[in-house]
C-alpha cells in the first residue's frame, strides 16, 4: 500500500462555516469546482458563478484567506485550497397541506463547510 508523505512544516490554515442554509448536494458542486485552485482563481471563479451556493463558499474562502494573513502572517495570494469538504447539517422539517386532507413533508437542509489552505510550494 502506498503511503503519502505530508509536509509538516507548512502551516495549514482552516476555516469553517456551520449551519449554512444550502443543500449539501448543491454546495458540493461548487466545492468541487474550486478544490485545488489557488485563492485568487477560486475567488474569481466564485464571483462569477451563477450558483446560489457560491455566495457562502466565497465568504468562507475570503475568511480563510484573512485567517492566513492575520493569524499566520502569510500572503493569501500564495495560498492554495488543499481540502474543502461539505458535510450534512441538521434538517428542518416543515409540512405543507395537500389535497384531500393530506400533508407532505418539506425538508429544508443545511450543511457544514470546512476549508483548508496551504502555501503553494516554490517551483525552483
Amino acid at each position: 500500500m502506498a503511503t503519502r508523505t505530508v509536509d509538516t512544516d507548512a502551516p495549514s490554515v482552516h476555516a469553517k462555516a456551520r449551519y449554512v442554509r444550502v443543500s449539501p448536494r448543491k454546495a458540493r458542486v461548487v466545492a468541487d469546482q474550486i478544490r485545488g485552485l489557488d485563492v485568487e482563481r477560486a475567488i474569481a471563479l466564485l464571483n462569477f458563478s451563477p450558483r446560489g451556493a457560491s455566495v457562502p463558499v466565497l465568504k468562507l474562502v475570503k475568511s480563510a484567506a484573512a485567517n492566513a494573513e492575520n493569524n499566520f502572517d502569510l500572503d493569501p495570494e500564495e495560498m492554495r485550497i488543499t481540502s474543502i469538504s461539505v458535510d450534512e447539517g441538521p434538517t428542518m422539517r416543515r409540512y405543507r397541506p395537500r389535497a384531500r386532507g393530506r400533508a407532505t413533508r418539506i425538508e429544508k437542509r443545511s450543511c457544514h463547510i470546512n476549508i483548508a489552505l496551504t502555501p503553494i510550494p516554490d517551483a525552483d
